[in-house]
């Protein structure tokens, strides 16, 4: 039975056609009240439209990517209860085929046969990979992480300068857990070539003084199927359930990855419904790609000091700090949050002064919403790690997951100073000297405590 049923599973994805999005739109909306959180759930749980984010509450502005066919119920809707609705983007399939279009060659940059001028696909990542070990056998390795549902390699490098260390100092870097965040992919292996490339001191440090466990892609399957079937699709490709679900004939429903680590795993921003984009699996750890991200993450914080868990997302121009499941006032007793706090503001300043760029620092139930079983809380609680950030990259909706190839390097250059100044202040908040577990305060950590204490207490 089993062989049967994964036959027909591979025979139907390959079989599928790639969706198109011609004449789909985007609406960014923003409910003033009760009874308009109320409709736009209605709007929501009958299928009118692809809610582009994952939270709904009064006052938080929402993007709804509407088929053409759903356009004027979707208005009439709106229009009903009195919600004000603006248009983002008018053809979506319009945006992807833009997106999927090179700048010209004046404005790009490459690095052996690899260039950011546009977003590559799986294949093409991984063989500047495995270029990256050949042209420099002496730092960087190609690594394994482990394999997905299809059997991909979760492919990644290491880089270090330093082999005859004998206390190694890691920092670990994670791209694309949601399929459809390229910006993220395309930032991650812009900053693998920075590390090898780059004469800035400041960048050359933060090369060398860690062991650098860098991947770009870890859910390859559903970064693929983005490239060949449904471009808007966040999920991996499991067959976790055989609920069959609209837009997808082979029941690979898939499941939300960043939902699917055992910590707090299903207790808020989840959901067991298969069909949804938060779905969190049968179980904690029910799917390789997390588990591969666990035992490798565990493997490689017993053989040095784990500083850094960097995990790369788009959209929303945010550094979100662990925990995500709990609220600003149990913060002050989440480990090291202060710090946390202080390293991601600090960040966020260097990062805006290149191009005005306007980043938020918080926890996620701030500056996003609470969520549960996320890769980087579980990295947080289980190694004490003591950065450990999730950073949600350009822009605040107006592109949204279809950011431009043009976008690509402004968004890496600004990556990357805040990146320098985030080490700047972990090495001074003296991290890379003593125990993770002890927080330094500092006079402007505790301004903050003492202001969400009054806050909160």
């Amino acid at each position: 039975m089993k062989y049967i049923f994964f036959t027909l599973f591979i025979f139907a994805a390959v079989s599928a056609e790639k969706k198109s999005y011609d004449g789909y739109k985007v609406y960014e909306v923003t409910p003033r009240n009760e009874a308009a959180v109320n409709r736009l759930q209605y709007i929501r749980d009958n299928g009118l439209g692809e809610f582009w984010d994952d939270y709904l509450a009064v006052n938080l502005a929402l993007r709804i990517n509407v088929p053409p066919e759903n356009i004027n119920n979707f208005l009439r809707v709106l229009k009903s209860s009195d919600i004000q609705s603006q248009e983002l983007i008018s053809d979506i399939q319009s945006a992807i085929d833009q997106q999927m279009k090179p700048v010209s060659s004046r404005s790009s940059v490459s690095y052996l046969s690899y260039s950011w001028s546009e977003y590559h696909n799986l294949d093409r990542i991984y063989t500047w990979l495995d270029e990256l070990q050949e042209n420099h056998p002496d730092v960087v390795k190609t690594v394994d992480k482990g394999t997905s549902v299809l059997g991909n390699s979760i492919k990644g490098v290491i880089i270090n300068y330093h082999p005859e260390r004998s206390e190694k100092v890691i920092g670990i870097i994670e791209g694309t857990l949601h399929a459809r965040e390229w910006i993220s992919t395309a930032t991650v292996t812009w900053i693998i070539k920075e590390f090898l490339t780059s004469t800035d001191p400041a960048i050359r440090a933060l090369a060398e003084n860690l062991e650098w466990h860098i991947f770009p892609v870890v859910n390859p399957d559903g970064y693929n199927y983005t490239f060949t079937h449904n471009r808007m699709w966040r999920k991996n490709r499991s067959p976790a359930s055989f609920t069959s679900c609209p837009d997808n004939d082979d029941n690979s429903n898939g499941v939300d990855l960043n939902r699917n680590f055992d910590f707090y795993w299903m207790t808020v921003g989840a959901t067991s419904n298969p069909c949804s984009n938060l779905f969190a699996g049968p179980s904690p750890f029910s799917e390789p790609e997390a588990r591969a991200i666990r035992d490798y993450t565990l493997r490689v914080n017993q053989e040095g000091r784990l500083i850094y868990y960097l995990a790369f997302h788009s959209w929303g121009q945010m550094f979100v700090i662990p925990y995500s499941h709990v609220t600003p006032e149990q913060s002050l007793l989440s480990g090291n949050f202060p710090n946390m706090f202080e390293i991601s503001i600090r960040a966020a300043d260097a990062l805006k002064e290149r191009y005005g760029t306007e980043y938020t620092a918080g926890l996620s139930a701030n500056v996003l919403y609470p969520m549960s079983g996320t890769s980087f809380d579980w990295v947080k609680n289980v190694t004490n790690v003591p950065v450990s950030l999730l950073l949600e990259l350009r822009d605040r909706g107006t592109y949204g997951f279809l950011l431009p190839p043009n976008q690509i390097i402004p968004t890496a250059l600004e990556t990357m100073d805040a990146m320098i100044e985030m080490d700047r202040m972990t090495r001074a908040l003296g991290y890379y000297h003593r125990s993770s577990a002890v927080v330094v305060y500092s006079s402007f950590t505790i301004i903050v405590v003492s202001v969400l204490g009054v806050m909160f207490g």
